[in-house]
């Protein structure tokens, strides 16, 4: 998994923005307005790292911080239009590898392969809990 999750990475290469960028952006454009702590705890991020990851992903245009309450000391993460636009070229681009390499198996490696994802799918959600 590790290996096939390095090589999804590899389709969407930029210098300016890390795997950890990335993937925050990721994880704010899937899940819409949160708070920095949800984020923080999800991801398994120190929370100053994250405030890090985040002050970049604004300088460059993809994230923004929105006080929450009226004397905005707390505030939620979000994604820009352009960060939206940017986690969309990256997930169709890992799409497309994934499709490609898939009409490469053969037809019964394919049925097994999608008789695993509902597993994998269920190892992740066991982990995620074990996790939090």
């Amino acid at each position: 998994m590790s290996r096939a999750s390095r090589q999804l990475r590899l389709t969407y290469v930029d210098d300016g923005l890390s795997p950890s960028r990335l993937e925050v952006l990721a994880v704010i454009s899937r899940r819409g307005s949160l708070w920095p702590s949800e984020l923080a705890i999800d991801e398994g991020l120190d929370r100053t790292m994250l405030s890090r990851i985040v002050a970049k992903l604004e300088a460059a245009g993809l994230a923004r911080r929105t006080p929450d309450e009226p004397d905005g000391q707390v505030v939620r993460l979000g994604v820009t239009d352009a960060g939206r636009a940017l986690y969309e070229v990256i997930r169709s681009g890992r799409t497309g590898a994934l499709l490609s390499a898939w009409g490469l198996l053969a037809p019964l490696e394919q049925r097994k392969f999608g008789g695993a994802i509902p597993v994998l799918e269920t190892v992740v959600g066991v982990l995620e809990q074990r996790n939090r």
